[in-house]
């Protein structure tokens, strides 16, 4: 399992913003791409893409990871 956590200060209120991205393998052989993302505190969103293999899910995961690193989001200490 693989887990980023991403925060960032929202710059129109002072709740701090959070983007998650997770890598698990799911009970069907697949692996799962978990984001979950919103204003720390709230509810938040989130979205599941499945892929068939690792390599695909850890490529993408990066992806969304180095383009919210791009937003401004900044690495947590967790």
């Amino acid at each position: 399992m693989t887990c980023c956590l991403l925060y960032r200060p929202s710059v129109r209120s002072f709740l701090p913003r959070y983007y998650r991205v997770e890598i698990e393998m799911n009970l069907f052989e697949e692996v799962s791409v978990l984001r979950e993302w919103g204003i720390s505190g709230g509810k938040g969103q989130s979205r599941i893409d499945l892929f068939g293999n690792l390599r695909q899910a850890s490529e993408q995961a990066d992806r969304l990871r180095n383009a919210a690193l791009k937003r401004g989001y900044n690495r947590s200490a967790a």
